[in-house]
């Protein structure tokens, strides 16, 4: 995979696809984690300072609609992540209000070395997403007519087989960008001979996102700690009450085949002993603390209790290499958010490798105020991370690497 840093690209219009899908708040717009942004800092800084115009593609959300008009009209515009970017960056970032239309074009043309630009949400063209392999590459076209070099950097959409990040780079001189280096580079001390004891944390709503990673990780973990709302399926799968938890019955035998597994394997899987019962969801519910073995059936599970609080960071104690994906509560209500918390800390307290698995875990750390350096890598993307720890192809480094 040819790195930036190969790329001849002074004076050259560079298409960066970085990864800016920052979380919003839901009633202001306002975003509340800038993350991802810094995290794209510093290869649009490089390619900025050795004199390229760099042109930058990303999306934001998941926009519905058929048409551009009707994706734009409902879905979040990457405009104020232009502002946000100028402000990190402290000089002007131009935006167009289009991906491959005209005002496109006119900021293409009018950009000097080393200015740069946001075009606007690139899943704002239908295409973009399209499984037609036809229509998507149609897209890349216009893209591709937009620059001169391409480079690939947003490692949350690698994962995609989407226009921007696999059709794209085939078009154009392309390279990795420094987030995708660093990223692989991360992951694969996870997969090639990591440092034992290897303890992963799962977390987060669902089983059925994650049982593909969690067989992948049988054979590479010594300890896997679910929390969260995938463990109350876990706790069902062992005859646990749940009550009106977050649960998905039908994914109880896949369950059931994977403990099976694990004990196999001699992998230890650790489930919560005790949870925080709530009356509904709400940041203000009433609430209390049970054990697994009697949890009341009127209730839901919105986070881990103090034992497993406990229980979990013992697990993580011995850790020479952690990895962390998913919340183990509500923890955007503070109410609920020790459980993610009291993991956030072991996790950071440990002596060894420690990587946060992007998304909400990422957004977790930093509203507790947690630097980033407390931790080995925090990730950019989440489900990316997770479908590589799966062992799957992931479509844009597989273009990055032609």
């Amino acid at each position: 995979m040819r790195t930036v840093d190969e790329l001849d690209v002074a004076g050259q219009r560079v298409l960066l696809r970085a990864d800016l899908n920052v979380p919003l708040d839901k009633s202001t717009g306002e975003i509340t984690d800038d993350g991802r942004i810094r995290a794209s800092l510093p290869v649009i800084r490089k390619l900025s300072e050795r004199g390229a115009k760099v042109l930058i593609l990303a999306h934001l959300g998941r926009p519905k609609g058929d048409t551009f008009a009707e994706r734009a009209a409902g879905g979040p515009s990457l405009r104020i992540v232009a502002g946000r970017l100028s402000e990190l960056l402290g000089k002007p970032v131009a935006f167009a209000a289009d991906v491959v239309g005209e005002d496109a074009g006119r900021v293409s043309q009018a950009l000097n070395d080393g200015d740069v630009a946001v075009l606007e949400n690139v899943r704002f063209e239908p295409a973009e997403t399209a499984k037609d392999d036809a229509e998507r590459r149609a897209l890349a076209e216009r893209m591709a007519r937009l620059g001169d070099l391409y480079v690939g950097d947003g490692f949350g959409a690698v994962h995609r087989k989407h226009a921007s990040v696999y059709d794209l780079p085939a078009l154009l001189p392309h390279a990795a960008g420094d987030l995708i280096v660093a990223e692989v580079s991360v992951l694969k001390r996870l997969t090639d001979n990591p440092e034992r004891p290897f303890v992963v944390v799962l977390g987060g709503s669902k089983p059925s996102d994650k049982l593909g990673v969690i067989n992948n990780l049988l054979g590479l973990a010594d300890r896997i700690l679910i929390g969260g709302g995938m463990s109350y399926t876990f706790l069902a799968a062992q005859g646990y009450e749940v009550g009106n938890s977050l649960l998905e019955a039908d994914q109880i035998p896949a369950v059931q085949a994977v403990l099976e597994q694990a004990a196999a394997r001699g992998v230890e899987i650790v489930l919560p002993v005790d949870l925080v019962a709530a009356s509904h969801y709400a940041p203000d519910a009433d609430h209390i603390v049970v054990s697994v073995k009697s949890f009341p059936a009127e209730r839901e599970g919105v986070d881990a209790g103090p034992e497993t609080r406990e229980l979990f960071a013992a697990k993580l104690a011995d850790a020479k290499t952690v990895f962390w994906n998913g919340p183990v509560g509500v923890f955007e209500f503070p109410a609920f958010s020790a459980g993610t918390r009291a993991v956030a800390e072991a996790v950071a307290g440990v002596d060894g490798l420690t990587v946060v698995g992007g998304g909400d875990s990422a957004a977790a750390v930093r509203s507790f105020g947690m630097p980033d350096d407390a931790f080995g890598h925090i990730s950019t993307g989440g489900g990316a991370s997770l479908e590589y720890l799966e062992g799957k192809t992931l479509p844009g480094l597989t273009a990055l690497e032609d």
